[in-house]
């Protein structure tokens, strides 16, 4: 078993409420659930109008199977650009005991 969590820190240029940063943030998320059957929600910057955060839990049974499923999520985030910028993206990995 392999598993990775992913951070997405997103700037959303043309967003002037927390209203418009929604209807931008919400398709990606649930996109994300929907498409690629991974856990995902916005973990920062609630209350700021062109900031958010996307954590994404990914669990695959090898290394390659979780490695396809990184770039298909890197690629489905990058694809709502211009309307969201990737400022950085992070990865962490759950490494098995023993």
């Amino acid at each position: 078993m392999q598993v990775a969590a992913l951070r997405f820190e997103l700037h959303i240029p043309e967003s002037r409420s927390l209203k418009a940063k929604r209807s931008v943030v919400r398709p990606i998320v649930e996109g994300l659930r929907r498409k690629l059957s991974v856990s995902v929600s916005e973990v920062d910057h609630h209350d700021t109008w062109q900031r958010a955060a996307i954590g994404v839990a990914v669990v695959a049974p090898d290394a390659g199977h979780l490695e396809q499923l990184l770039q298909a999520i890197h690629d489905y985030v990058d694809r709502h650009e211009p309307e969201v910028v990737v400022l950085e993206v992070s990865v962490a990995y759950l490494e098995e005991p023993g």
